[in-house]
């Protein structure tokens, strides 16, 4: 029991720092970019950023029914090594004369390659114990946001001293993350599932998931909130510069990185505050995260904020956390634990899309930034009404 306990417990750690080190360089490469987009006279850098994030979104839709068979056909540590090797390939091409959208774009490929892998590994790891799920799930999410935190925050440093040294940094971090997968213990993948026929039943599945309401609450849910999120991340750039004069991109991420700060401590406090059994209840800091983001809008003093972005994240921590274990443990049962992070995947992405393509044409065609930034908002607040409707069926459910 100890050898089993201590292998779950190495397994665990050698997860969580690989995933810390690959989202610490995703989020810092990122920023980098943005750094590459000023070196190269870019006149708005910050709303080109736009459309470098979209590259990254569209690989995980085009990739989506696929990468779920991938993850389940091999061993889920070889899967997040070759994620990471893409992430290398992609963060190298910016040396080049390469179009930083189309770098970050592969960056996307590997990124897409390797979450359903670090999600479905837990449930190899932690096995059926549930709680052990959830607090893994809690600690993953807590790595997750701690690296995007500090990779905003050293983004924006590196991108201020040279994009170049920004480039091998993260290239050096992908390399390292890559290092600790084969300490991950997991089970062999299924080799005889084929990707045609995995790829035509996608969508089925997708159907499957949606039309349970536990996962169809959770599905809905995490993709309103990373929608939202992917928006804000780049509105809030533009808007503390038009409104707040903050124009140095280290400044701009530290500030950004308050959001990853509130997420870390909302994924802390979720087990205290949230009990498994009544997910549900998340729905309630959905609202209180819509209050806080147009609260945040108000252009009163740059202290306040950060205040309120630091609690839009608490809030979205609280939010988003029960609704991802639920989600994994359901999924696993319905389509398996892979394709369930892909149909993840390419639901929030989806969305993601929708919400920052909704957002460039909306700043393209002259609407203010504030204005932009709380239409996306209320798009969130009426997907968060509609899991409220749910509620009184997941109670019965339960």
């Amino acid at each position: 029991m100890n050898r089993i306990s201590s292998s779950v417990s190495r397994s665990l750690r050698s997860l969580y720092v690989s995933q810390f080190l690959s989202a610490f360089a995703d989020n810092a490469v990122f920023f980098v970019i943005l750094g590459v987009l000023s070196a190269r006279g870019s006149a708005n850098p910050e709303e080109g950023m736009l459309g470098v994030q979209l590259g990254f979104l569209l690989a995980y839709v085009v990739l989506a029914p696929f990468v779920g068979t991938f993850a389940d056909k091999n061993r889920k540590s070889r899967v997040l090594l070759i994620g990471n090797l893409l992430k290398t390939a992609g963060t190298l091409l910016l040396f080049t004369s390469f179009p930083p959208a189309a770098a970050y774009a592969l960056v996307g490929v590997g990124a897409v390659v390797f979450s359903p892998a670090k999600y479905g590994v837990l449930t190899d790891i932690t096995g059926e114990d549930k709680a052990q799920l959830y607090r893994a799930n809690g600690n993953l999410e807590s790595y997750t946001i701690l690296a995007i935190l500090l990779g905003t925050v050293a983004g924006g440093w590196l991108a201020s001293l040279a994009p170049a040294l920004g480039i091998t940094v993260c290239v050096l971090l992908y390399l390292a993350s890559s290092v600790l997968t084969p300490l991950i213990s997991c089970r062999e993948g299924n080799p005889e599932l084929r990707y045609g026929a995995s790829a035509a039943s996608f969508f089925r599945e997708v159907r499957i998931l949606f039309a349970e309401p536990k996962s169809r609450f959770s599905l809905v849910g995490t993709s309103a909130f990373w929608m939202t999120s992917s928006v804000l991340r780049i509105t809030f750039l533009i808007w503390i510069a038009q409104y707040l004069g903050v124009q140095n991109q280290l400044l701009q991420s530290g500030i950004i990185g308050a959001t990853g700060v509130g997420i870390v401590i909302g994924a802390l406090l979720t087990p205290r505050l949230v009990r498994i059994e009544k997910f549900y209840r998340a729905y309630l800091f959905g609202f209180l995260m819509l209050a806080a983001i147009l609260l945040a809008l108000l252009p009163v003093h740059l202290v306040l904020t950060i205040i309120l972005l630091l609690l839009i994240g608490i809030l979205g921590g609280l939010f988003i956390i029960p609704m991802n274990t639920v989600l994994q443990d359901q999924g696993k049962n319905l389509v398996g634990s892979g394709k369930t992070i892909a149909i993840q995947n390419f639901s929030e992405n989806l969305f993601m899309i929708g919400g920052v393509g909704l957002a460039k044409l909306l700043i393209a065609g002259g609407l203010n930034v504030s204005l932009t930034t709380a239409g996306i908002a209320l798009v969130f607040g009426a997907l968060v009404w509609y899991l409220k409707g749910m509620v009184p069926r997941l109670k019965q459910a339960v």
